[in-house]
């Protein structure tokens, strides 16, 4: 059986914590799923197509890497893609207790899906999608902290 992963969020957008995760992650998966959630909690800033495309460029030359968006559940996306592992990038305790309480209802939901967390570089810890945009929002210069694929003025 396939191990497969479903690396879930909004990815508005992406960031060089967020590549880092998902390359750090390659060796312990067949596929990962990169998935774009729809949040009910979250205004998009960037397009989903241009969030997509940008996923894509970043893992062009990785055959392991599936992008993807869905709405629902996670647990739920889970099952579909038959992915038996939800993948996290940690960056402080704070992450960890939002995580931890996510993961356990997961797996409360759907009993066979373990969700893996992976400590971010300590010099991603500060880097989150959230700053990123505001930097961006005001002007600022936010290529420091996004994949070079990434072109924020497009």
């Amino acid at each position: 059986m396939k191990r497969i992963a479903l690396f879930p969020g909004s990815f508005d957008p992406f960031t060089i914590g967020h590549e880092e995760i998902v390359r750090r992650a390659l060796p312990l998966f067949d596929n990962i799923i990169v998935a774009i959630g729809y949040n009910s909690a979250k205004q998009g800033y960037f397009s989903l197509e241009k969030r997509i495309n940008w996923i894509k460029d970043i893992f062009k030359d990785e055959n392991k890497i599936i992008v993807d968006a869905y709405e629902g559940l996670t647990a739920d996306y889970c099952v579909v893609k038959n992915a038996k592992f939800i993948l996290r990038g940690l960056r402080t305790a704070a992450d960890f207790e939002y995580e931890r309480a996510i993961a356990q209802m997961n797996k409360m939901l759907k009993h066979d899906i373990e969700t893996v967390f992976l400590l971010t570089k300590p010099e991603h810890s500060p880097i989150s999608s959230t700053i990123v945009r505001e930097i961006i929002r005001y002007g600022g210069d936010a290529s420091q902290f996004v994949p070079k694929e990434i072109d924020l003025l497009k």
